[in-house]
């Protein structure tokens, strides 16, 4: 008997919202329009047009990552499926991983190495804390990793690894490769894969680069490369080959049907970043959320994750006893109009600083929206001293470079 015309069929127009949500979580992000409007145009995927666009995106991520590699490659996928191929080009069963846990996304990390019969050792980090470089070379010395895994910025707990650097290189003496996950940090905080002794790095489109998601980017450095050219057996993956990948993203050559309306929408949202130039993106991004910051505190909330660790990228926010973050996020949304995050297990909710989400005009009404609904919800909390707060540290704040 076949099957009949589902009932109930409706436009897409009647489920969505009739204003559009303000996304100010921990991604998606809101996208500009030109990055939109590319991400309408669909083209051959095989021809000399896709081939230009292919090249200009290799040579503004080159920029953006802050390196010289020939090896950068996209993904039809999550950042998600650009840190498996990472993982999975690089580690092979039987190798020793070093994996620094400090959030939901760190061990993702860790999980994707155990799946493909790594011999993984974990080094949870302690909660709110950020990775330490002594112990991790105590560990290094103490293990002989192949492999480190870490986060540069861990969203789930809003936590910032800003030792990186240091890790990276003292693993980098020890021959140990690094794979690094910068999906909520790439472009919108200091990162230089080069200068920093990364060996793969791993971002996706709907956070900092305020593209679209499912299409990210995966950067390999040339001693990786050679790493991953010298395996012997073949990968079990296919679409998550490397090697394969570079045939299209470096050879002109078929893999499968790359998302043309994906890549378009990441080459403008890449050409944006190289017109605002890195530096004064990231005074833009630092300036915006340090001054949001002052306005949660200044209104009388308090932020969960202490200076010295916290991620600017990704601001976590304690909820006050007797709220329901549930309840919270569902009045920011019906009556605000303005989405944030909840989190993985934590009492916390969360507000994104990444690409178009670190404008003023989204703070300031991110703010509000938050200050009415707590205050709505039962929670005397100052709405006018944070919008102050808010407003004099835009006013005040000079970038120093030191961000």
């Amino acid at each position: 008997m076949p099957v009949a015309v589902p009932d109930g069929l409706v436009p897409l127009d009647n489920i969505l919202p009739d204003e559009p949500l303000l996304m100010m979580g921990a991604g998606p992000v809101p996208i500009p329009h030109r990055v939109a409007q590319a991400n309408s145009i669909v083209i051959n995927h095989l021809g000399d047009t896709m081939n230009q666009v292919i090249e200009q995106v290799k040579t503004m991520s080159r920029y953006v990552f802050q390196t010289r590699t020939s090896r950068i490659l996209g993904v039809a996928g999550p950042g998600s499926a650009a840190m498996e191929m990472a993982v999975v080009n690089i580690v092979r069963p039987g190798m020793k991983v070093l994996a620094i846990c400090n959030g939901f996304f760190s061990n993702r990390l860790a999980e994707m190495a155990e799946r493909v019969s790594a011999d993984v050792v974990r080094k949870n980090v302690p909660d709110g804390q950020t990775a330490d470089p002594q112990r991790v070379r105590e560990l290094i010395e103490t293990h002989r990793p192949e492999v480190l895994t870490l986060v540069q910025g861990e969203t789930s707990n809003t936590v910032l690894n800003r030792h990186l650097p240091e890790i990276a290189k003292i693993a980098r003496e020890r021959d140990c490769l690094v794979i690094v996950d910068a999906v909520c940090t790439l472009s919108t905080m200091p990162f230089s894969m080069d200068d920093w002794c990364v060996d793969a790095v791993i971002t996706g489109g709907q956070k900092g680069l305020a593209s679209i998601p499912g299409v990210s980017l995966v950067a390999f450095s040339e001693r990786a490369w050679d790493h991953i050219t010298a395996q012997q057996e073949r990968l079990r993956h296919w679409c998550l080959d490397a090697v394969l990948a570079n045939n299209f993203w470096n050879e002109k050559s078929y893999h499968y049907t790359a998302p043309v309306s994906g890549v378009l929408a990441l080459h403008e949202a890449l050409r944006l970043i190289c017109r605002e130039t890195l530096e004064l993106r990231f005074e833009r991004h630092l300036r915006c959320s340090t001054a949001l910051q002052s306005g949660i505190e200044s209104m009388g909330l308090e932020l969960y994750t202490r200076p010295e660790a916290r991620l600017n990228s990704v601001i976590g926010i304690n909820v006050p006893e007797g709220v329901e973050s549930r309840r919270l996020l569902a009045h920011m949304s019906k009556v605000h109009r303005v989405e944030i995050s909840g989190s993985f297990g934590l009492n916390i909710v969360r507000i994104g600083q990444m690409g178009e989400q670190s404008r003023s005009h989204h703070i300031f009404r991110t703010l509000h929206a938050l200050g009415a609904s707590l205050f709505a919800l039962g929670v005397n909390v100052d709405i006018p001293a944070g919008v102050a707060a808010l407003e004099s540290t835009l006013d005040a704040y000079i970038f120093d470079g030191s961000g």
